[in-house]
């Protein structure tokens, strides 16, 4: 069972690698899918290794510095190719806080008790955060102007894709080392009970047709940002119904 953790782990730094030298070449939709592949294989790795008995702590700091490498480096070095050209200096400040703090996100929880973290997070999960920027440039890739609902007015939001997504690192930053907690996979289970095994396959379902009319980076950034937005509150639901 460590053998098979360690080696979707090992996939995920494969994964994270590849997207480093694909946004080296610029070619942002690899470079975007890997790190969303990397997420995969990260949440797969990490179920797999909660249900070995014995825990192994070659798994648990292999896990922690790849995650370094596939949602800080990586989602780092994309970033900052993808929009250095309109903001270089602010370019270089976002992207170096966003790798900072998913570094100090994953030494916070390194070094915190387990038992405090059954259902939860504290802090965005580096993986989400990761995903999130992955799935954002996937849909922007081309840098075309955003298309804003009539009723926002345009002086309220600027078209600047890169500007929004130079606001996007930022918060994913502050969100990263933050207190807010954040349902772990343990948490989603909990919450949906019996009722994942329908949700899953209609993910896959509504995942699929994305694709097939060519926008998974809209469906993937969309639940990213569900997640990203209820969660927490989800997380309060959960402790509420716990027994005291």
């Amino acid at each position: 069972m460590n053998l098979l953790a360690n080696f979707l782990t090992t996939l995920s730094l494969v994964c994270g690698f590849a997207s480093i030298i694909f946004s080296l070449e610029s070619q942002f939709t690899f470079a975007s899918w890997a790190i969303i592949l990397s997420v995969i294989f990260d949440g797969i790795d990490g179920q797999i290794a909660r249900r070995n008995p014995v825990p192994s702590e070659f798994g648990k700091e292999l896990d922690s510095l790849v995650d370094v490498v596939s949602f800080g480096i990586a989602p780092s070095i994309l970033g900052y190719i993808f929009i250095y050209q309109d903001f270089y200096s602010w370019a270089t400040l976002a992207l170096f806080a966003y790798l900072a703090c998913s570094i100090f996100r994953l030494a916070k929880y390194n070094i915190t008790p387990k038992e405090k973290l059954v259902t939860y997070f504290i802090g965005l999960p580096t993986t989400a955060s990761g995903g999130m920027l992955a799935s954002f440039v996937l849909i922007y890739r081309k840098k075309q102007e955003m298309v804003l609902p009539k009723f926002i007015p345009n002086i309220l939001l600027p078209k600047s894709v890169p500007f929004i997504f130079l606001c996007l690192v930022l918060l994913l930053a502050f969100l990263m080392v933050s207190r807010v907690r954040y349902l772990n996979l343990d948490g989603l289970r909990q919450l949906f009970g019996k009722k994942i095994k329908l949700i899953l396959p209609i993910l896959i379902i509504l995942l699929t047709l994305a694709a097939i009319f060519r926008k998974a980076g809209v469906a993937v950034f969309g639940l990213f940002l569900i997640y990203l937005f209820f969660s927490p509150f989800m997380v309060k639901r959960i402790n509420n119904n716990l027994p005291r």
